[in-house]
């Protein structure tokens, strides 16, 4: 997976062979397909990871914050995302090769949960209704902002933008 992700960050997920990624892998074509299904399958694997360590970056982020939390998680998450190709990974080549309603799914046990979380703890009077609503918007914003520093933008006025949209949302 790991070779994968380097090639699919690389070159992206198109241009990517599958005799490259076992040859950087070092292994066969056999142990790949024994492993996974196919290519999009693999990279499914590779996004499914990506987002499980965004989340678990988000939550040692947070850990034991008790002042603030959904502030403490938003530096959490554009730390996270400035790892080399996760905004790639996660929000263009995801979507495009896996769908956007199974990205939907990916993200919804991803970055997302880890906001609902934190939500849920600075807001918690918010309806189930409301909560899904206010947890999907703010995860979009919070990704467009993650996208444009990933391609050159100054990371302090998204950091700043999202910071005031939750301090808004929850009050």
């Amino acid at each position: 997976m790991d070779a994968a992700r380097s090639l699919f960050v690389e070159k992206g997920f198109a241009a990517t062979s599958t005799p490259e990624i076992v040859k950087s892998a070092q292994v066969t074509r056999g142990a790949l397909y024994h492993h996974f299904e196919d290519k999009e399958d693999l990279f499914r694997a590779v996004v499914v990871a990506e987002a499980k360590e965004l989340r678990q970056a988000i939550e040692v982020a947070t850990k034991g914050t008790i002042d603030d939390p959904l502030g403490t998680g938003s530096k959490g998450y554009f730390e996270a995302m400035s790892i080399q190709g996760r905004a790639q990974l996660l929000l263009i080549d995801g979507p495009a090769v896996l769908g956007v309603q199974e990205m939907d799914q990916i993200d919804a046990g991803g970055g997302r949960a880890a906001l609902r979380t934190g939500l849920i703890t600075a807001n918690p009077d918010l309806s189930d209704e409301g909560l899904e609503a206010v947890t999907k918007v703010l995860s979009a914003g919070y990704d467009r902002a993650a996208l444009a520093i990933a391609q050159g933008e100054a990371a302090k006025p998204y950091e700043q933008a999202m910071a005031a949209l939750v301090r808004a949302t929850i009050s």
